[in-house]
């Protein structure tokens, strides 16, 4: 009976570490929309790669007016392509501007990852 109840303890242990083992590549995805969606220029640039900063930088000043949001966000890597992870999202980006709210939905779009500097980065999406 004791080594039943450890068996399944660890079988819980285990199945509760695969849950929370995320890959790194999505949670680069994750840690990028938290900083463009928080207005983190610096942050923001870290974490993308060197040929896609100065278009995510603008795609955050695109978030400059209005206040925004992240609801639901979860990313998951997908796949692979061309020496890049692809990660894709759940969740929405929530603005609000004089009132009028408007909602993105994250899962619209897949997101290219590399390692560049031997961290994960955001290189773009399709």
């Amino acid at each position: 009976m004791r080594t039943r109840i450890i068996f399944l303890v660890l079988i819980f242990a285990l199945a509760l570490a695969g849950c929370s083992n995320k890959a790194a590549s999505a949670q680069a995805v994750e840690s990028y929309l938290n900083a463009m969606i928080g207005k983190q220029a610096d942050m923001l640039t870290s974490l993308s790669c060197a040929a896609w900063e100065e278009q995510a930088i603008l795609e955050m000043d695109s978030f400059e007016a209005v206040s925004a949001s992240l609801e639901g966000l979860s990313c998951t890597e997908s796949g692979t392509e061309n020496g890049q992870a692809l990660v894709t999202c759940t969740g929405k980006i929530v603005t609000s501007y004089q009132g009028e709210a408007r909602e993105f939905d994250l899962s619209r779009w897949t997101y290219l990852v590399a390692q560049e500097g031997g961290d994960w980065r955001v290189c773009g999406y399709r």
